[in-house]
Parts: structure tokens; sequence; C-alpha cells
């Protein structure tokens, strides 16, 4: 046989090979030099297993459904809350440790606030088409703000609260720590963009809000300012606060149908990626070496933001027709804890340092939890 006739065999072998498993015999009688046959894999135990899980994944029998809800249920807590815990623990021990000193948290708490927030919120809300369904969510999302803070106002008022109390719990109310703390569950929880994107625009109506509500209160609480002078500092700060001037930013950009060129769009998105894991280190790194006073009490306070607010917010959507989704995002970001932000203003106001620090660290500890539960919650009644 010469060589031309030679390849014909191996090309016809090949092809045979590639489209008929019937012609494995007769390849290997007529070239059995070129033919290597692979050696049958032994399923390791892991394959198996995962098989099994896969197989029974089909069935809808109900101890197999209960089963697979619990394997859900382990799976969100594991890819939420060992993350969080893991860089607050981090940042708790680089403080510790003397890996970073008493202060060093501003360098990272100012990387947030001027640089790493304001890229999110602004690469977000660029992208987003607003329609008249997203004004509606936008808006919605106040309603269980105002009643929860109405609630809170007329329960002081009825039981005769003391007044720095009094002032704390609506603050609680009303001042969350969705930017950092809640944007960050969504990113862990979902991995979702459209998640993230609503959860945008939650900080965009909810945070605009209670930061007014906050700032209204600490001056009142200082002194008994006028009206005209209360008016003149509100919108001061907010014509100064970079989260507020980014969101004008991105919803302007997104109306104007404005597309941020490709390389700056890139470099905005690569920031916004950091805030999630810079945050919550950031929060470990701020509960070190405060003081803290009666905890059960921030307890009891903490329970405003992490059971009450979210159980009026999961009515308040299901009233109103959201999605799982949509629902699910609002009161996981009514769930955040405390805002971070509190402990500086608390301080330049002189306003219930030692009682806010213990709400912020009760209430960041607990909410890995119970922002968890209510997120099985939702998806179990929905």
């Amino acid at each position: 046989m010469n060589s031309s006739s030679g390849s014909s065999v191996q090309l016809g072998c090949q092809w045979m090979l590639s489209n008929s498993m019937w012609c494995i015999p007769r390849v290997t009688a007529i070239c059995p030099a070129t033919v290597v046959l692979p050696e049958p894999e032994v399923p390791t135990t892991m394959t198996l297993f995962i098989f099994c899980i896969g197989f029974l994944g089909y069935l809808d029998l109900p101890y197999i459904m209960w089963f697979k809800k619990e394997i859900m249920a382990l799976a969100l807590i594991f890819q939420t809350t060992v993350p969080l815990f893991a860089l607050i623990f981090l940042g708790f021990l680089a403080r510790q440790r003397s890996v970073l000193e008493e202060g060093d948290e501003r360098v990272f708490s100012s990387y947030l606030y001027y640089i790493g927030l304001p890229a999110l919120l602004i690469i977000d809300l660029s992208e987003i088409l607003f329609t008249g369904e997203t004004l509606r969510y936008m808006a919605l999302n106040l309603v269980p703000l105002m009643i929860m803070g109405a609630g809170v106002v007329l329960v002081g008022y009825l039981t005769g609260l003391e007044r720095g109390l009094w002032f704390l719990s609506i603050i609680v109310a009303s001042f969350g720590n969705l930017g950092f703390y809640g944007l960050a569950f969504v990113r862990f929880a979902y991995d979702s963009l459209e998640a993230e994107r609503l959860a945008a625009l939650s900080v965009s109506s909810i945070n605009t809000l209670g930061f007014i509500i906050t700032l209204i209160l600490l001056e009142t609480f200082v002194s008994d300012t006028s009206r005209a002078y209360l008016l003149r500092k509100i919108v001061s700060s907010l014509s100064t606060n970079p989260l507020i001037l980014s969101i004008v930013l991105g919803v302007s950009l997104s109306l104007l149908g404005v597309e941020i060129p490709t390389p700056l769009s890139s470099g905005l998105h690569m920031i916004a990626s950091s805030v999630a894991p810079v945050a919550i280190f950031m929060l470990g790194v701020s509960i070190y070496g405060k003081e803290y006073d009666n905890l059960v009490e921030a307890a009891l306070i903490s329970s405003i933001r992490l059971l009450v607010l979210p159980s009026v917010t999961f009515i308040v959507s299901r009233s109103f027709g959201f999605s799982v989704l949509e629902t699910s995002v609002m009161v996981v970001m009514y769930g955040s804890p405390l805002a971070l932000s509190m402990i500086i203003l608390s301080q330049r106001y002189g306003f219930e340092e030692r009682r806010i620090a213990s709400v912020l660290l009760v209430s960041s500890l607990l909410s890995g939890l119970t922002m968890n539960l209510w997120v099985l919650a939702v998806e179990a009644f929905l």
C-alpha cells in the first residue's frame, strides 16, 4: 500500500470514528495501530453523589422538594453570611493587631463616600431605563419609611419617651446602611445585575429621604433653630453630598440618553465592584475600640430595623403587587443595619454617641442572620 492509500485509510478511520460508533470494530480491524480506544472512566464517589442529587432534583416528591429547599437555604446562608462575617472579622483583626491604627478607617470611609459608592450609583443608574414602572418603584420604596416613621413618632409621643431615645428610634427607622451593607448583601446573595440596579434605586429614594429626616432631627436636638435656617442647612448639605450628586448625575445621564464611553464605563464598573468588600471590611475596623453600653437596649432599638421595618415593607410591597425579586430586594434594603455614618454624625452633633455605637454593633452583627431569614421568608411566602 503506497503513501496515498495509507493516508486515505487513516482519513477513513478518523471519519468513521467521529461519525459512527458501530464502525469501531471494523476500524480496529483495518488500522489497529492508529486507533486507541479510551479506557472507561470509573465514576468516583463524588460523581455518583452529584448524579444522584441531580436525578432527585427532577422528582417532585414532597420530601425531595423539602430537601431541595433546605439545601438552597443553606447555600444562601453560606453565600452571604460567610463572606460578610469573614470581612468583618478581618477588619476587626487588622485593627486589633495594629495593622491599621486608630483613624485609618477614615481612609476607607472617604474612598467609599467620595469615590466607590458614587461610581456605583452613577454607572448603575445611568444604565437603567427610567419608565413609569421604575419611577413608581422608587416612589413606593418610600411608603414603608413614612409609615414606620409616623408610627415611631406616635408611640414616642403617647408613651412620653425620653427625647434622646425618641429621636434615636426615629433615626434608626429612617437612616439605614443601604449604600454599603445593603448593596453588599444584595451582591453576595443574588449575583444579579437586575437585583443590583433595584438596590441602587432603593438607595436613591430611601437614603435621600432618610438623610433629610436625620439631619432635621440632629439639628433640632442641638438647638431649636428657625425653619429658614434649617431649610438652608438641608439644601446646603444636599447640594454638597457626593451621594446625592451622583444620584442626580446618574439619573440625568439615563433620562438624556447619554451613554458613558466604554473605557470610562469599564473603570466605573471596576471601582463599583470594590464597594462591597471594602465597606464590610471597614465595618470590622470601625467597631473595634468603641465603648458599648446596654446591649440589651441596643438590641431592642435595632429590632426596629431588623424585624419591624422589614415586616411593614413586606406587607406594603405585596399590597402594590411587586415581583418576588423586587419584594426581596426592598425588604433586604430596609432590613440593613443602622448607617455607619451615624458614628461621625453623633460625634459632630454630640448626640447619643454610646447608644449609637451599641446599636451599630448589634444591628450590624445580627443583620447578617436576619437579612438571610427575610430572603428565605419572602421566597417561602410568595
